[in-house]
């Protein structure tokens, strides 16, 4: 089969008419036109070009051969422009997966303020708590709470997030208040992702770690609805701050045992690969860095910048 980058150079030169205007053209020596043609004729077994020293002409076969090329190089041409363009511009299908606690309003505002920036862009959203095969399902970027373990992905951290123990003033009402976490244990909690509503809060202060067994009266699976059902009242909870930092301004919430905290969790945007990633990804990932109410604090903020 003859060599396609041949097949370029016999269109050009038969378009222009001319070797050196083809070489031109296309950034090469006239010499490496001309021998590239004469390759190509040696590979097909055909002269197609008439020289002189004064013409260049297409023989009978070269004129066939340009009439069955030219318009398959035009196709190419026009896909890989379209595909580069893809590739600039912010347009085209981005497929997101982010975990349940995400799945709330202040993420689905994001969204909508990101598609309205961007109309020419669409977005697959997944809300799930499994960990999906970003390349298996197709996924663009995923965002991830937490230690990563597939170090195929590329990972940017967005920032950080800490959890706080709080209790609203209602529940605090006639009860006494914690002085050491072993004292959680005799008050009723709302609890994440809890096995028969018991669980384990994992403490740190300074260099103090303290792991206690919890109980409590609702579990769920989201922190938008542990942190509802602690607002309500109905037990302590062991919530990010971005969940009770307002409240805790506004004194709707009390800050329980304020020296002990959860460890720091780290939150990534994580995607398969750092070549040629398009437009539409890039400008999604500038915009959760640039999140002004994002569930979590900045690693500038960490910095203290």
């Amino acid at each position: 089969m003859a060599d396609l980058n041949d097949i370029v150079v016999f269109v050009k030169v038969a378009q222009l008419e001319s070797f050196s205007r083809a070489a031109r053209a296309l950034g090469m020596p006239v010499s490496t036109v001309s021998r590239r043609i004469a390759e190509l004729e040696g590979a097909l077994g055909v002269v197609l070009l008439q020289r002189t020293t004064r013409s260049l002409t297409l023989t009978s076969q070269g004129r066939d051969y340009f009439n069955q090329c030219s318009e398959p190089l035009n196709l190419l041409v026009d896909a890989e422009r379209v595909l580069t363009q893809t590739q600039r511009m912010p347009e085209g299908l981005l497929r997101v997966s982010v975990p349940v606690t995400l799945g709330q309003d202040i993420f689905l505002e994001f969204i909508s303020d990101f598609l309205n920036n961007h109309p020419r862009i669409k977005i697959d959203l997944f809300i799930t708590n499994i960990f999906l095969d970003l390349i298996v399902e197709n996924i663009d970027v995923s965002i991830r709470f937490g230690d990563l373990k597939d170090s195929a992905l590329v990972a940017q951290k967005l920032g950080s997030q800490i959890r706080y123990i709080v209790a609203s003033k209602d529940y605090l009402q006639g009860r006494g208040l914690p002085v050491e976490p072993d004292d959680l244990v005799s008050h009723s909690c709302v609890l994440l992702n809890a096995k028969n509503n018991e669980g384990e809060w994992e403490l740190i202060s300074g260099q103090k770690r303290k792991t206690i067994s919890v109980l409590g009266p609702i579990a769920s699976r989201d922190f938008q609805s542990v942190s509802s059902f602690v607002y309500r009242g109905h037990g302590v909870g062991f919530l990010p701050s971005s969940y009770c930092e307002a409240k805790i301004e506004t004194g709707e919430l009390v800050r329980l045992l304020p020296e002990w905290t959860s460890k720091q969790v780290d939150i990534h945007a994580v995607y398969p690969t750092r070549k040629f990633r398009p437009a539409r990804l890039q400008l999604f990932l500038e915009a959760l860095k640039s999140w002004k109410d994002a569930p979590w604090t900045s690693p500038t903020a960490e910095l203290g910048a």
